[in-house]
């Protein structure tokens, strides 16, 4: 048989050359499913980080209103008990400081910094964080099937068996299909 029917080293050529541009192909989406990967980690690490100072915050602000709420009992009991109108005026002002900074502790929408306002920022930014590493896990998928897909497609150029190819192009379709997942949908898909 001549080689122009499909049969001997210009048919095998052609096949090598669309092996070779799969591997490219699937190259070029690993190198993408590993990079947006990468970034999503980071960006959940980071976020994880924010959302640890904001638990933090939320803290410190709740035993400063534990201090103020007892310093203001603490005043009133002292009240009860002061017969001097000076001293009670004084007692009246500073337990009303007090309470007043106990809710400001509390609850402050000004600068988005009482209690209330750093528990709804904290949770917040926990939900992006928990979308990054979704979006980071389904990106390793992604990577793991096409690095395989790729050790597959480069056997068959070897072996040549045909079988090798089509796995490596349903793979290189499995990761893709986890690049765009991770992308669009990171939290549609919970494999870890």
């Amino acid at each position: 048989m001549s080689a122009g029917h499909g049969h001997g080293p210009a048919h095998h050529d052609e096949g090598s050359k669309r092996i070779g541009l799969l591997i490219s192909v699937l190259a070029l989406v690993l190198a993408f499913s590993e990079t947006l990967g990468k970034g999503a980690q980071t960006e959940a690490l980071s976020l994880n980080i924010e959302a640890s100072n904001l638990w933090t915050f939320f803290q410190a602000k709740t035993v400063r209103l534990t201090m103020m709420k007892t310093a203001a009992e603490n005043g009133a009991l002292e009240l009860a008990q002061t017969a001097d109108p000076k001293t009670k005026e004084l007692y009246d002002k500073q337990i009303a400081a007090w309470r007043k900074n106990a809710e400001r502790y509390d609850s402050e929408p000004e600068t988005n910094e009482g209690r209330k306002e750093l528990a709804a920022r904290a949770k917040a930014t926990e939900h992006k964080r928990d979308r990054a590493l979704a979006a980071y896990h389904n990106y390793e998928i992604a990577s793991g099937a096409v690095q395989i897909a790729i050790v597959l497609a480069s056997a068959s150029i070897i072996t040549g068996l045909a079988v090798f190819v089509w796995t490596a192009g349903a793979l290189g379709a499995v990761g893709v299909a986890f690049s765009l997942i991770a992308f669009f949908w990171p939290t549609a898909v919970h494999l870890f």
